[in-house]
């Protein structure tokens, strides 16, 4: 029988998958990583919405949009932190 537990949020459960103590990236995936990111329109977006937000006229639409970016942004936080301890750990980067 299982016990209960704290539930997890989606970055906590990422973690656990990719390991995160572990470097397991070689050299050119963990590069390749850290050049994935938001477009400038994203970014433009992800401000328009967290503006609205802070005014408090985000639609229930709205902010599912704003939730999936963020959802989005903690995995790449996630992918960007494996990547650069992958090249530390490789000498490939400067601590």
């Amino acid at each position: 029988m299982m016990t209960p537990s704290v539930a997890l949020d989606d970055a906590e459960i990422l973690a656990d998958v990719l390991k995160l103590g572990t470097p397991h990236f070689d050299v050119d995936a963990a590069r390749a990583v850290l050049r994935l990111g938001f477009s400038d329109e994203q970014q433009q977006r992800m401000l328009s919405l967290a503006d609205k937000g802070n005014r408090g006229t985000l639609s229930q639409d709205e902010q599912a949009e704003l939730d999936r970016f963020r959802r989005v942004g903690n995995f790449l936080a996630l992918m960007h932190a494996k990547a650069r301890l992958s090249l530390r750990h490789g000498g490939q980067l400067d601590r």
